[in-house]
């Protein structure tokens, strides 16, 4: 069976959904997460069939043991991804320890795993957004960030120790966006909420004015990729992962395109494919938000092409077409 933490998120969802999808005969799904009270979440798991449904808090107990026995595959989505999080204890123990019960689990019983880190483990970019390079010397803006760069950190201290750990493919996401984001809330993608916005609004979209001189009003980058990539992307790693000889080897790798918009670029997008001409409102950025701001963000892609030299990546128009006319609008 093929395990997804986080399945019935954002990412981990839209996964569930293509594995499905392309094997439904075969396809064999364990989704742990924890959905509670979320309006939307449920929902993402709408017309996907699935073996089993963990809360996150049970994956260990003893009585699931011989469901965990069952698990051939690990795709590790699941963490707080709050990016304004302040409870550092909450961030650790969800993003920190219970990923390390993951690693040495599959590690233990050797299971191929893929799992999420993100690209906030940068910082504000100030040595590049390089997956080939040592992660020791990035300083994350915020605590989520954090959570997600020391468990990078303990995984290359444990893997660089274990001379015959399993295959595994940590995956720094930048900024996604698709379907299955509507129960994020305030951390959905301005893709999203410019949908909300134009939809169920007054037609205008706000924006961030720029605090910086050398980044006009709505002109600050992002590394924009659609979760359709990023799910072709993780099902290729994984693929890796299981084979007898792997080519493609273990370690940290970038989940962008390698192109960074602009939210102007982004924004634009989305009143083109609801055919509106682009209406845009700046707007004062709060100083909580603002002292840890990111500028500019653009994936190294170099360690990815050589992976998977043949991998196209949708384009930005094309995504935000495809998003806005065959999910939202529907």
């Amino acid at each position: 069976m093929i395990l997804i933490t986080g399945g019935a998120g954002f990412i981990g969802s839209a996964l569930a959904h293509e594995l499905y999808a392309r094997d439904p005969q075969n396809c064999k799904l364990i989704i742990v997460d924890r959905i509670g009270s979320k309006e939307h979440k449920w929902k993402n798991l709408l017309g996907l069939k699935f073996c089993e449904y963990v809360h996150a808090d049970e994956l260990f107990l003893p009585e699931k043991a011989t469901l965990r026995s069952s698990v051939r595959a690990i795709y590790h989505l699941g963490a707080c991804s709050d990016t304004t999080e302040r409870n550092v204890d909450y961030l650790m123990k969800n993003n920190y320890y219970y990923s390390r019960a993951i690693w040495d689990w599959a590690m233990s019983v050797r299971i191929p795993l893929v799992y999420a880190s993100s690209a906030a483990t940068y910082g504000n970019g100030e040595f590049a957004y390089s997956d080939e390079e040592s992660i020791d010397r990035y300083r994350p803006l915020n605590a989520y960030g954090y959570s997600k760069q020391v468990f990078d950190q303990w995984v290359l201290s444990k893997a660089s120790a274990t001379l015959f750990s399993m295959p595994w493919y940590g995956l720094k996401f930048f900024n996604v966006y698709g379907a299955n984001e509507a129960h994020k809330g305030a951390m959905s993608s301005v893709a999203f909420k410019a949908h909300e916005q134009i939809v169920r609004g007054n037609g205008r979209v706000k924006l961030f004015k720029s605090q910086r001189s050398d980044f006009k009003d709505g002109e600050q980058l992002r590394d924009f990729i659609y979760v359709k990539d990023a799910v072709r992307a993780m099902i290729l790693f994984m693929e890796q992962a299981a084979a007898a000889k792997p080519t493609v080897s273990s370690g940290l790798y970038n989940m962008g395109t390698g192109k960074a918009r602009s939210f102007n670029d982004l924004v634009g997008a989305v009143f083109k494919a609801l055919n509106l001409p682009t209406a845009i409102d700046y707007i004062d950025m709060p100083p909580e938000i603002a002292s840890q701001y990111q500028y500019f963000t653009e994936a190294t892609m170099n360690k990815f092409s050589r992976a998977f030299p043949d991998f196209k990546f949708t384009s930005l128009e094309d995504g935000i077409s495809d998003y806005v006319q065959n999910h939202l609008q529907r």
